[in-house]
């Protein structure tokens, strides 16, 4: 099936104690999530009705608890924990494309940040 309808969720940046490094764990660090969301919003664009799509407010909220509920070693497992809590609480979304910036990453090197990306279906999960 092929997705086209997008809720896309930009740059949310959110401070959390992910890492393999003690001091990460500690002090914690600043994260930025970019959240893709695939559903089918034709019936929304029509009617106005909120109720026929996904707030985005609420995958906001969705995204930041899931990634602050527990505290990660590997930004990969920190990601795949948003993508499940939001298929979790949203059954119109279908696939999500999901990057996680970890721009504080404390290796010794210039670098705007590093990151995971993938993509997952539902029908996948």
């Amino acid at each position: 099936m092929i997705f086209t309808d997008k809720i896309i969720i930009k740059g949310l940046k959110i401070f959390a104690y992910h890492g393999v490094n003690p001091e990460e764990k500690q002090d914690g660090q600043n994260f930025i999530l970019d959240i893709v969301c695939y559903t089918d919003f034709s019936d929304a664009a029509v009617t106005d009705d909120l109720n026929q799509t996904v707030s985005y407010a609420k995958i906001i909220k969705t995204a930041t608890k899931a990634f602050c509920e527990k505290s990660y070693d590997l930004i990969e497992a920190a990601a795949n924990a948003v993508v499940l809590k939001i298929f979790e609480e949203y059954e119109k979304i279908e696939k999500i494309d999901i990057t996680l910036k970890k721009p504080e990453a404390p290796i010794k090197a210039d670098f705007d940040y590093v990151a995971v990306e993938f993509t997952k279906e539902r029908k996948n999960v």
